[in-house]
């Protein structure tokens, strides 16, 4: 295969990573008033100055048709750039992507951008649109949840951890910001909860709202969280 040849097959899988979860994921998430995760941290970091990290990365779990859904990226872009010209880590969760569920890759990918923020001594902002971790996947999610929050751990009063929640963070995915320093919600938007309405439902009864559960108002108002 010619070099140019590869180039243009390297561009094309560059572009189909840039697309997440295609065009029908990413108009059901601006709908929802919520910009992609891409579109996040283009907005978030100085212009051509971010650099990903494992854009071509997929998850390995075979079980319940997963295997055709493989997405390069998976359900998180990771990287590193600048903010007013200070170098700064990112994660921003990808819901057009299994909605943001966190896989073994998943934390591996964040794992490795937070290690990356230690050794540089660089703040690291993480921007949180996840249902949780992914239940298909077992016991390897949970391995990538708890990458994750090892990390957030190691890093504590080591570097400024900031989460900016822009939807649902639940279950496995709400410890994360949870660990962190500061962070930011969105009225309406944010959500924060172990588990959601419709489980409390199931168990208990309870009617109750995304918003009276875990918004951020309540987080602001009662909980202190946000």
């Amino acid at each position: 295969m010619a070099v140019q040849d590869q180039l243009d097959n390297l561009n094309r899988l560059k572009k189909q990573a840039e697309m997440g979860g295609g065009e029908a994921k990413i108009e059901a998430q601006h709908k929802r008033g919520k910009l992609t995760a891409r579109e996040r941290i283009e907005l978030l970091f100085d212009k051509g100055t971010f650099n990903e990290l494992g854009a071509f990365a997929s998850h390995r779990c075979r079980d319940f048709g997963l295997e055709k859904q493989r997405n390069a990226g998976d359900a998180v872009v990771t990287g590193s750039g600048l903010v007013n010209g200070r170098l700064v880590f990112t994660y921003s969760q990808d819901f057009t992507v299994l909605g943001g569920s966190i896989s073994e890759v998943v934390g591996q990918k964040v794992a490795q951008v937070i290690d990356m923020a230690i050794r540089a001594g660089a703040p690291l902002i993480a921007i949180n649109d996840s249902g949780g971790a992914r239940i298909q996947e077992g016991v390897a999610s949970l391995s990538g949840v708890g990458d994750i929050l090892l990390r957030n751990t190691i890093a504590s009063g080591v570097i400024p951890q900031i989460s900016i929640v822009v939807g649902p963070s639940a279950g496995g995915a709400v410890y994360a910001p949870a660990l962190t320093d500061f962070i930011f919600a969105v009225k309406g938007i944010s959500q924060m909860y172990i588990t959601g309405p419709d489980v409390i439902k199931t168990v208990t009864g309870e009617d109750i709202s995304h918003e009276a559960l875990g918004g951020a108002e309540i987080h602001a108002k009662k909980s202190g969280v946000a």
